[in-house]
Formats: C-alpha cells, sequence, structure tokens
C-alpha cells in the first residue's frame, strides 16, 4: 500500500512507473468535472471510475480484495477513512472470489488499520492489501472519488 497526497508526489522514482501515470492523469485532468462513469486510459488493462456515495459505519462495510487489478483511490471532496490489512489468508470469506468482477469480501480483517482521507489523499492497494472503503471518519461525508484500476500485467 502506498499512501499520499496528489500535490506532493516528490521524486518520481518513489513510485514504479505505472502508479506515477495513474498519479499523473489524476493530477492533469479535470476528474472531478467529469461525470460518474467509467472512463478508459489504456482499455481493459487501466481505466477510471468516477463516483460519489455516502460513507457509512466501518463495521457495517466488508473488506475486499482484487487479484487482477491494483486500485488508486483518489479522494475529489468529502472524508472517509479507509481500513487496511495486508492478507496473509486468515480472514473469514464472505462472498467468495468474484473472477469476472476481480473481487472477493472478508467477514472482518485481522489487524486493520486506518488512513484518513481528505481531498487530495490517494491510496494505492495491490493485490495483497485488504481495503474496507467509505468508512465515516468523524461523521457520515457525501464523498466524490476515483479508483484508477490497473492490470497487473502492466
Amino acid at each position: 500500500m502506498i499512501f499520499g497526497n496528489i500535490n506532493n508526489i516528490g521524486d518520481e522514482k518513489n513510485y514504479p512507473a505505472i502508479i506515477l501515470e495513474g498519479l499523473k492523469a489524476l493530477k492533469e485532468d479535470e476528474w472531478d468535472k467529469k461525470e460518474n462513469g467509467r472512463y478508459e486510459l489504456k482499455g481493459e488493462k487501466m481505466y477510471i471510475f468516477i463516483s460519489e456515495y455516502e460513507t457509512a459505519p466501518e463495521e457495517t462495510k466488508k473488506p475486499e480484495v482484487h487479484r487482477k487489478y491494483i486500485d488508486i483511490q483518489y479522494l475529489f471532496e468529502g472524508e472517509e477513512v479507509i481500513k487496511v490489512a495486508t492478507d496473509l489468508g486468515e480472514n473469514k470469506i464472505n462472498k467468495e472470489y468474484n473472477e469476472t468482477n476481480d473481487i472477493m469480501f472478508y467477514e472482518s480483517a485481522l489487524d486493520e488499520v486506518s488512513i484518513i482521507m481528505t481531498p487530495g489523499s490517494f491510496a494505492v492497494f495491490y493485490p495483497n492489501d485488504i481495503h474496507t472503503p467509505g468508512c465515516n471518519y468523524k461523521n457520515k461525508s457525501k464523498i466524490r472519488k476515483a479508483v484508477i484500476k490497473i492490470s497487473i500485467d502492466l
């Protein structure tokens, strides 16, 4: 997992080239003004979802993992907590892996930590990173965010 702010990416050597490409795409285009939906950056290999929703109490959320894609989650507005843990294969599965949607849900995740997302924050989740996005921070919040999906093949 990588956590940072889009305005402080720093040295380009800090990131794998494909992650840096995604971060630059977020920074250089006006994604916050686009309609909700999916936009292709490199076809099925790299695309972006723009969405908005309200956060909810963490106990109502299920931790998730992806196997074929890396997520870059970026917050335009609002605030949220994303719970994060390393997937060591020790968590009870809630919903088996769905290959079509590249997602599996756990009942809960051991040793989760919280990251606080505010506008400009980004988090990169690899296939071994369990993450639970959309959790309330101080209160329920309407958020608008982008999720770039990057194929592990890149």
